[in-house]
């Protein structure tokens, strides 16, 4: 029966994510933990290799349609995966199966969950779309996704520094870099348009999750057929949630979801 529930949550998840774009790794850790009582280190480990895999596919077709903006995807890359790596140094020295990592795990997972929950609801409730043209040096108007001044931050550093926090985040966790991740990069780049915000989100937590999911699998933590499981639902699931993602009512599906992810989140912190 867990074989069948596998690929079930797989299906579920993958249509969350294809309906709302919130990121997998928010669904499926608590999922794994509370439903089929997988150990929180395996889950997040077998997690983050199920992102990685689910995402490229993701980063592909958002390549065709070149909306990836590769500028904005290496800022966040050169701070994410050096963290990423450190993180994952400190974990092989502790060890992932100890009581107080499983703690601090479950603890981190918590308080990401409800950062999530409230990224989601805040995307529900009060996203604004970026302006889609903008007035360039010479005068004249242009796409806002194609000039150089919708791919600068704010600051250069902002999101250097960003990307080592988010890459922290979800090497311990799996979770932070769909909800938490979009609602950051719309105050970095606030011309950029919402589907080129989306695209870099996408393609950065490819590499990510998966340098974090491979030093967790050196680790012992990766649950490979459980993952295939996971894999062979959700797969399908995200195409069905992309078909049906103009036909359904969002904002009542991202609020819900919120209510959702805080509800997991203070049981994880109450753990």
């Amino acid at each position: 029966m867990h074989d069948i529930g596998f690929v079930i949550a797989g299906f579920a998840v993958g249509l969350i994510v294809g309906l709302t774009g919130v990121g997998g790794g928010s669904l499926m850790t608590p999922i794994l933990i509370f439903f089929f009582g997988i150990k929180p280190y395996m889950a997040v480990g077998t997690d983050l290799l199920f992102a990685a895999f689910t995402k490229a596919g993701g980063t592909v077709s958002l390549m065709k349609k070149r909306l990836v903006p590769w500028r904005v995807v290496g800022q966040l890359c050169s701070g994410s995966i050096p963290a990423s790596l450190i993180t994952l140094y400190v974990l092989h020295s502790v060890g992932p199966a100890g009581a107080e990592v499983q703690k601090l795990m479950t603890t981190t997972l918590g308080c990401a969950l409800l950062l999530t929950a409230a990224a989601t609801l805040f995307k529900a409730m009060r996203m604004r779309k970026p302006p889609l043209r903008v007035m360039d040096q010479q005068g004249s108007v242009t796409s806002v996704g194609e000039t150089d001044a919708a791919m600068r931050a704010r600051h250069w550093s902002l999101p250097v520094l960003f990307g080592a926090l988010i890459g922290t985040l979800v090497t311990i966790t799996s979770v932070g870099a769909g909800a938490i991740g979009v609602t950051v990069l719309l105050v970095l780049f606030p011309l950029l348009p919402l589907p080129r915000i989306i695209a870099a989100d996408i393609a950065y937590a490819v590499p990510l999750t998966l340098v974090a999911g491979l030093g967790h699998a050196s680790l012992g933590s990766v649950d490979w057929e459980l993952l295939l499981k996971l894999l062979a639902g959700s797969l399908p699931g995200i195409w069905i949630g992309a078909q049906l993602i103009h036909k359904t009512p969002e904002r009542v599906v991202r609020s819900l979801l919120a209510l959702l992810l805080a509800y997991a989140g203070t049981k994880l912190i109450a753990v």
